[in-house]
């Protein structure tokens, strides 16, 4: 079952570099279609997915400010830290 703690770790792994634009978009896509999303957060996750799955669209490109709001929703608070 997907809940909101696997689509902010994938929210988490994007800006972290640890997946690209397309990897999350193809996740995205694939969630929406074969994922049983949790009941009690169905809405927000399916809103969620659709967007992300539109995130390689230019028309619809994925912001940072667009993942820090999915996971505010998800109930995430995002700091930046910056090291040199």
């Amino acid at each position: 079952m997907l809940t909101r703690q696997h689509v902010a770790q994938k929210l988490i792994d994007y800006p972290g570099h640890r997946i690209s634009l397309t990897e999350l978009v193809d996740w995205a896509e694939k969630a929406m279609m074969e994922e049983d999303l949790n009941e009690r957060d169905l809405p927000l996750l399916r809103d969620i997915l659709a967007r992300l799955g539109l995130g390689d669209v230019p028309a619809f490109g994925l912001t940072w400010e667009d993942c820090r709001n999915f996971l505010h929703s998800l109930g995430y608070r995002v700091e930046v830290t910056s090291f040199e």
